[in-house]
């Protein structure tokens, strides 16, 4: 374990200039539990090394008995029965994001009857994933502490500002990998269409004004590009790579609209 925490010290850099940025509300009951993370990080500890052990019983049994012994479908219900769920869920998306791709690389290695080997590989990945998610959520559990993040609410509210709505757009975007992760293709989908036309539509006419070349990037990103490797069934690592490059544009966007504010303070 010493050594995961370790090797994820980056991982929780990263995470520490992010957590404040990716917080947001969340759609359904998420338990408020997510709003005392402090008083929650023992239950969350516990639930984390129960999933490693549950995991680690299916990946004995696989390789003593073979996959239908494994009963490899329960990797899943091992996950969304625990609360810690949730909590990762609402404070680091791309985290989240990695904890199912994991699931999954275990479920899918045994089903497949790969060499023990390789499944152990994918049970070390996913072991190492839900470590960063638990740093995590103690990092956010420190922040919440000294009152830097908002409270989580149940019902969505949007950004007021449009540098606001490209952060959201972003973090949207963050929860389509989730989703693709979550092996829901159709609900990655609806979440790129519904960000395009709910939030980046709105801020399409300011940034037209100081790169229209840059939109119609994006455009193509957000019709084309992201929802043809959704459907294209190819990696979650795929879809990553295109979420990744629309960031590095979402972030070109606000530093222009963030220039193009502050000259207009200027003016006036």
């Amino acid at each position: 374990m010493k050594v995961l925490l370790r090797n994820c010290h980056k991982a929780l850099c990263a995470a520490a200039l992010l957590l404040a940025a990716v917080q947001v509300s969340a759609n359904g009951a998420i338990g408020e539990h997510v709003n005392h993370l402090q008083d929650n990080l023992g239950k969350y500890t516990k639930e984390v090394n129960w999933i490693i052990e549950r995991i680690d019983i299916m990946v004995n049994t696989y390789e003593a008995k073979g996959a239908k012994a494994a009963e490899s479908d329960q990797v899943v219900d091992i996950w969304e029965s625990v609360i810690f769920h949730s909590a990762i869920e609402v404070n680091y998306v791309p985290i989240y994001a990695n904890i199912w791709q994991g699931l999954y690389g275990v479920k899918e290695a045994i089903d497949a009857e790969k060499p023990v080997a390789e499944v152990r590989a994918e049970q070390a990945a996913l072991e190492q994933s839900l470590w960063q998610a638990l740093g995590a959520v103690k990092l956010a559990a420190q922040y919440q502490q000294r009152g830097l993040l908002a409270q989580v609410k149940t019902t969505e509210t949007l950004p007021t500002t449009l540098t606001g709505t490209l952060d959201e757009v972003k973090h949207r975007l963050d929860r389509v990998v989730a989703k693709y992760a979550e092996q829901l293709p159709e609900e990655a989908t609806s979440i790129v269409h519904d960000t395009y036309l709910n939030l980046f539509e709105g801020v399409e006419g300011a940034l037209i004004e100081q790169d229209a070349k840059l939109v119609e990037a994006l455009e193509k990103d957000f019709n084309v590009t992201l929802p043809k490797a959704i459907s294209g069934n190819g990696s979650v690592d795929d879809v990553r790579g295109v979420v990744s490059a629309m960031h590095t544009k979402l972030d070109r966007a606000k530093a222009l609209l963030q220039k193009a504010e502050e000259e207009r303070k200027d003016v006036f």
